[in-house]
């Protein structure tokens, strides 16, 4: 799990020198403020969904940025390649190459097609996919404690599924991204969970214990919602021909691959790392798939050789070793394809990462706070509206939720301890709003990961096609779980449900970051 070791997390780390921006602190926010401009007219005006155009977006944000620096530009170089560095960052995009070789791996063992086969058994039709998937997604969630690994894992595996069956495309990735909002806020496993503990002096048991109660309210009303925008849903245009394909190539046999994904749940449960975990389900899987015959070696791993070379002559007919024209050689499988789509996003990330350090060290986040506590925080009603919105702010600035977590776990202390507010209290509204907006906003790492698996569809099955895929600008407002959670937390701060003062019990845990 992620150690709160990064550069924002504690009293103890050394403090760099600040980077003075000509126009004042507020400035230090250009780079991610440019970005997230970006984002909205690429992906929402223009509708191109490319991240690798968003990574140009970052890199020209972070340019200017430098220009507005004051005197010596390394601060700010050194700032974004410490942002860069932060083992948050490294964290996730490890957790997304292990996922994406996992859920690649139970796709070409025929996974969706045992689903497709348990569907019609069940008679479950494209009004209840939504929902269920929605149910699962949590569960898978909850028990792993990667909301992304999650995503990443449905869309390869559910959304097909249920898009074949006629389930609206929009709810389906809904239903996905909200299921991964409720494992991250409630799984004990949790990074976010354990962040939010850890920085606010309170145990991680009865932080999940006392969360329990906003997460189920939110998540039974989003169920409810999705089972009525199921029904109500005209569902997606499959062509009829397609979708007679997708049921005739339905096997039960796929269903064996449940067994590696409850190795994986048990596993996390029982606190082995996610790397461990996902590893001995993904040896599972490959072993699955060589011996009941659901998939060939080269399926998984293939060095493909050109027809034409040395290399062909010599080593043709060995295992693993394909002979293909010249111009498709190189490396494929499930275990190469499944990683290989995250490369570019990985770099998004590093990079807005960065320009978030560039913001923290410019003063804009402690700008932010000193305004707060002044201006706005001026009751308990106030001050924990304040938090909620706040942390809404700084998730649309910082696209992982525990990057987003840490930045701003040190102002909800301060805000919170001014006003007696006890630890649990305040680590659940930190964690409720950085779990939910970390998928929803269009730029959200939990958002672009799902887009990124989708995208890859189109390539695995004949029937999928590029109209299918679910922009990120079109998925935020379908994500119910993720907005009544924050909308729960807005009521809960306005009306006092569930708030308890360091007076009412004493919250057990670490020091403070």
């Amino acid at each position: 799990m992620i150690q709160a070791t990064g550069p924002t997390a504690g009293a103890a780390q050394p403090h760099p020198a600040p980077i003075r921006f000509r126009g004042g602190k507020a400035v230090s926010a250009v780079p991610i403020l440019f970005f997230i401009a970006w984002a909205i007219v690429q992906s929402g005006l223009l509708g191109i969904g490319d991240t690798a155009g968003l990574v140009v977006g970052m890199l020209v944000g972070l340019v200017l940025g430098m220009l507005l620096v004051k005197g010596d530009w390394a601060t700010y170089a050194d700032a974004v390649v410490e942002g860069m560095a932060q083992k948050v960052a490294v964290t996730a995009i490890v957790a997304w190459l292990w996922a994406g070789m996992f859920a690649a791996t139970l796709q070409v063992g025929g996974f969706v097609d045992g689903l497709g086969w348990l569907a019609d058994a069940l008679g479950l039709g494209p009004a209840l996919f939504p929902a269920v998937t929605f149910l699962l997604a949590a569960l898978l969630a909850t028990g792993i404690g990667t909301g992304y690994g999650t995503v990443i894992a449905f869309v390869a595996l559910f959304f097909p599924a249920g898009v074949a069956l006629g389930a609206d495309p929009v709810l389906m990735f809904g239903a996905i991204l909200s299921g991964a909002v409720f494992g991250d806020n409630l799984a004990p496993v949790s990074d976010t969970t354990i962040v939010s503990a850890v920085t606010q002096d309170s145990d991680v048991g009865g932080v999940v214990a006392s969360r329990f109660k906003y997460a189920i309210i939110a998540a039974v009303l989003a169920f409810i919602a999705y089972l009525g925008f199921g029904l109500a849903s005209s569902g997606a245009a499959v062509d009829a021909d397609a979708a007679a394909l997708f049921r005739a190539q339905s096997n039960a046999a796929g269903l064996l691959h449940l067994l590696p994904i409850a190795l994986v749940i048990g596993l996390a449960i029982r606190g082995r790392h996610i790397i461990e975990a996902i590893s001995a389900g993904l040896i599972l899987a490959i072993v699955i798939n060589l011996v009941f015959g659901l998939a060939a070696g080269t399926d998984m791993l293939a060095f493909r050789v050109a027809a034409d070379s040395w290399a062909a002559a010599i080593f043709g007919g060995w295992p693993l070793v394909q002979v293909v024209p010249a111009a498709a050689a190189g490396v494929g499988g499930s275990l190469y394809d499944g990683p290989v789509g995250f490369a570019t996003l990985a770099v998004l990330i590093l990079l807005v990462l960065g320009g978030a350090q560039v913001m923290i060290r410019g003063g804009g986040f402690q700008a932010l706070q000193d305004w707060l506590l002044r201006k706005v925080a001026r009751s308990v009603r106030s001050a924990e509206v304040t938090m909620v919105t706040v942390t809404a702010g700084i998730n649309a600035a910082i696209t992982i939720n525990t990057a987003a977590q840490i930045a701003i776990a040190p102002y909800i202390a301060t805000i919170g301890k001014r006003f007696n507010l006890n630890g649990y209290r305040r680590a659940n509204i930190l964690d409720a709003n950085t779990s939910a907006l970390g998928y929803i906003f269009p730029w959200a790492g939990g958002v672009l990961v799902g887009y990124t698996q989708m995208q890859a569809l189109a390539t695995t099955y004949e029937w999928f096609t590029p109209d299918m895929v679910v922009e990120p600008i079109q998925a935020w407002p379908w994500v119910f779980h993720g907005w009544l959670l924050v909308a729960v937390f807005l009521f809960s701060a306005w009306t006092g449900f569930g708030r308890e003062y360091t007076t009412d019990r004493v919250s057990k845990g670490g020091a403070t970051l």
